[in-house]
């Protein structure tokens, strides 16, 4: 079953732009800029973190060193493409990346052209049978009116296609900043057509998810996996059809989990939940989309289950009606061929 992941037609819906780098391209970036990086980066081990305030700490030390040295528009160019690249060897047919373009705009002239950039190169990889779009994403560490202001840059390129702004989240350490201060950007995202896709539920539990659905009113939610431990609460989101970005190794490399094998992917299954696997960032957590996959079967889940998930994917996916019908043709074809 194990050979059959890459040719599974998914959609990626949890991958952040400097953390899809890869490592060798860290490692020639770091070289032509003169700057040293830890082993940390640079090995074949994933983190291995606490769930405090320290872990966190660390791997945000570790994604800002890598993310400087992403500077100027050939290396932004070149992250999209190798992304694209990285997501078709691994079956994926739509990929939603995620970026918050004031960390490179120093290099290029401000966000507006560092959204420009992104979106650019993702419609210039983009094709009949892969296409790729960007969520816009605010941070938790800045001010409220920092989000509004990129909530505003994301509508004017919002879009259905590759290519488009598709989604407005919020990513960063969800103990910092109150999430109901977000509200207004999420609220001129939404007019402006865009998909809420807050990350939430992964630090910190279901109290935390029902400030995130009562402030910010997700499609998705980045993560959302610690619903599990509230019934009740994780109904009333199955029941409001919010789908989840489940992110089996950034959960255990984190700390949120020990181990793959109490990550409650099952457990959102059996509720009813539409789920999405997403590798989140690579380059840290050292696992790709079909990792995720693998880290599902070692749950125990069989071919029937991995074609599920491939097929909520683009359910809850902003991907045009051309890709999910190819999709959906070849994940009947991938179910054959993988004995189910």
């Amino acid at each position: 079953m194990t050979d059959h992941i890459e040719s599974l037609p998914k959609a990626h819906l949890h991958l952040h732009f400097t953390g899809s780098m890869a490592v060798d391209t860290l490692r020639e970036l770091a070289a032509e800029a003169g700057v040293s990086m830890p082993e940390q980066l640079l090995g074949s081990t994933p983190l291995d973190l606490s769930p405090d305030e320290r872990g966190w700490f660390r791997f945000q030390r570790l994604y800002d060193m890598a993310r400087g040295v992403v500077r100027g528009e050939d290396v932004m160019r070149r992250l999209v493409r190798e992304a694209a690249a990285a997501d078709r060897a691994e079956g994926s047919r739509w990929l939603e990346l995620q970026v918050d373009p004031t960390s490179y705009a120093p290099f290029v002239g401000g966000i507006t052209p560092g959204l420009e950039i992104i979106l650019d190169e993702a419609a210039a990889v983009s094709d009949a049978d892969f296409g790729m779009a960007i969520i816009v994403a605010a941070s938790r560490t800045r001010h409220p009116l920092d989000a509004r202001t990129l909530a505003r840059l994301a509508v004017r390129f919002a879009g259905e296609g590759p290519g488009s702004v598709v989604g407005f989240g919020l990513s960063n350490d969800e103990r910092r900043g109150v999430t109901a201060e977000f509200s207004r950007a999420f609220a001129i995202a939404r007019r402006g057509g865009l998909r809420s896709v807050p990350h939430g539920g992964e630090l910190l539990g279901p109290t935390h998810i029902r400030e995130v659905v009562a402030a910010l009113d997700p499609h998705r939610l980045g993560h959302g996996v610690r619903a599990v431990e509230d019934p009740r609460l994780l109904a009333e989101l199955v029941e409001a059809d919010v789908g989840f970005e489940v992110c089996p190794g950034s959960n255990v490399s984190l700390g949120v989990y020990p181990d793959i094998t109490e990550v409650p992917l099952s457990a959102l299954m059996r509720a009813g939940a539409k789920v999405a696997l997403g590798a989140d960032d690579p380059l840290i957590f050292r696992s790709r989309l079909a990792d995720q996959y693998r880290f599902a079967q070692r749950l125990g889940l069989g071919p029937s289950d991995l074609a599920r998930l491939a097929s909520e994917s683009f359910d809850i996916s902003a991907a045009p009606w051309d890709i999910r019908a190819r999709a959906r043709r070849d994940l009947d074809d991938w179910l054959r061929t993988a004995g189910a």
